[in-house]
């Protein structure tokens, strides 16, 4: 019998049934929000303005690059990963490790962009609920956004000016 993971690589290293599990818990995560919001009776915002989606965005960022990342937040990948080398301005590289669910939350965990889905729900969540406090919160990821950009031009000014 051909299983679904067989059909849809021809390795079969695949783990949909992890993938789908994780789905499920943030449809679920997603779902008990709204119910709770609901019956707590919290007024959804009429709109989002523009500045507060490009905070939340540079947040979700920063977020996901400290959770997928940063050296120090190893410790929240190392069941699902192994370190595989050094990334730029002191980040590591993770590889995610074993299969099933195990595989699943290691391929989670090691992308940026795979996380960035998680912690975009959670601040937009948050926002809903609380949106002064998270503008608050995505106010400093957001400095950190720019202190790494501000880092990188730096390192690259010091970098042309040496070369010439």
């Amino acid at each position: 019998m051909t299983t679904d993971a067989a059909r849809y690589d021809d390795q079969g290293e695949v783990p949909l049934a992890g993938y789908a599990a994780l789905a499920s818990v943030f449809a679920a995560g997603a779902g008990t929000f709204a119910l709770v919001a609901r019956r707590r009776g919290v007024r959804l915002p009429q709109e989002v303005p523009p500045w507060d989606v490009a905070l939340l965005g540079a947040a979700t960022y920063k977020t996901a690059r400290v959770l997928t990342r940063d050296k120090i937040t190893s410790f929240v990948r190392a069941p699902f990963t192994r370190r595989s080398g050094d990334g730029e301005a002191s980040e590591v590289i993770d590889e995610p490790r074993g299969s099933g669910l195990r595989r699943a939350i290691g391929d989670l965990v090691a992308c940026p962009f795979c996380t960035s889905a998680w912690t975009a729900g959670a601040l937009v969540c948050s926002y809903a609920a609380a949106p002064r406090l998270t503008r608050l919160v995505c106010g400093g990821f957001g400095a950190l956004t720019v202190a790494d950009w501000l880092q990188y031009a730096w390192t690259w000014t010091q970098a042309t000016t040496t070369e010439s």
